[in-house]
Formats: structure tokens, sequence, C-alpha cells
């Protein structure tokens, strides 16, 4: 039985995807800062309170993990490169306990050789640089991280994120290439779930969108 090492579980779109890995039979080592915040448990469920800056409890929850799930962000009141950090973490852990398959979370800000963004996304890359700078440099340093990392890592990202009930239908492409500007968090967390085993995408930062 596969088992998941995963960060950031109890956000908005983690918890979704900590619910469906529960659902689909995975076993789940989840690193959570308030265990509180959990809305779902299980027999396959181990908690390991904790935070990704800490290195203990980061490879607390890789070892034993056949693939980790990265999707914490920054917050309000967080280090300006906690994802940068976090990562390198992560990385580290995985190489020690011989973990290969990454996937992590982000937004469609962070660009990819193959997108082809159109007005709209230029305007929402700009807003995004100029108002939230230290986000997407973040997103960037995490990026990096992986690149340099020699892991099997996908970097799913997405536009803006509703709280709409999924459809079970989603586009997966590019900035500007068969993409909409929303999807729901449900459609979002069904795909990361695929990437724990689909290597259609290792080393490239696929586009979800409704």
């Amino acid at each position: 039985m596969t088992t998941i090492g995963i960060f950031g579980a109890t956000g908005r779109t983690g918890s979704r995807v900590l619910t469906r890995a529960l659902d689909a039979g995975f076993e789940v080592r989840a690193l959570v800062r308030d265990p509180g915040k959990l809305t779902v448990f299980s027999p396959r469920l181990t908690v390991i309170p904790g935070d990704v800056l800490d290195a203990a409890a980061v490879d607390h929850t890789v070892r034993g993990s056949d693939a980790v799930l990265s999707l914490f962000g920054q917050v309000k009141g967080s280090p300006h490169t906690l994802q940068t950090t976090g990562t390198a973490l992560i990385v580290a852990a995985m190489k020690r306990d011989g973990v290969t398959r990454v996937v992590t979370l982000s937004g469609g800000g962070l660009p990819a050789p193959s997108d082809r963004p159109g007005v709209p996304d230029v305007v929402i890359r700009f807003l995004l640089k100029t108002l939230a700078g230290h986000v997407l440099a973040d997103a960037k340093g995490h990026l990096a991280v992986l690149e340099s990392s020699g892991l099997d890592w996908t970097v799913v990202r997405g536009p803006r994120l509703t709280e709409k009930p999924g459809t079970g239908s989603y586009q997966v492409g590019w900035v500007g290439v068969n993409a909409s500007t929303q999807i729901s968090r449900d459609d979002l967390a069904d795909f990361i779930l695929t990437q724990i085993d689909d290597r259609t995408y290792s080393g490239q930062l696929p586009f979800v969108s409704a």
C-alpha cells in the first residue's frame, strides 16, 4: 500500500487532497501545525505535529513515505522564504530516506516555458509581482530547489481557486493554452492526487483549470 507524506494537509486545498487520499486507500503521514484543524480522521492517518521549517518534523513526516505532496503556502505573517526553505528541508529529507517523487502546488503567476499568457494573464502576473512580489519570488525559489534536486518532481499550478463543488472535469495545459481563469479546489485536489503515480508531467509545471 502506498504511503504519502503530506505537507499543508489542513489548508483549503490540502484538506481536500487529504480526504481524497484516505478515501482512495492510501496511508498518509501528515505534518500539521495545529492538529485541531484536521477535519478527517482515519486509522491510516498518522499525524505529526510540527512546522515545515522544523527539519526533524519534516524528516519524521517523509520517513516511511513513498511519495510526498507539498501543498503548503504562504499565509499572513509567514516568512518571505517559507516555500523555498520548507521545500529545501523536504528535499533533503527525501534524499536521506530514498524518496524520489514529490508534487508541489503553486499558482499561475509562476512562469513555465510552455506558457503563452494572454492579456489577462499578463495583468495578473504584473499585479502579483507588484503587490505580492515576495510570494512570486518564493514560488520561483522553491522551483529552483526542485530543479536542482535530482528528484522526480511536478509543480501543479492553478488559476483562481473557488469553493464551488467539483465537476469531476478539468483541463490540463499551460497558461494561455487550453486554460481558463479559475478552478474549484475540489477538481484541483482530484488532479493533484493523480500525480502520485502519473509521470506525464515529471519535471514540468502543468496548469490545471476548469
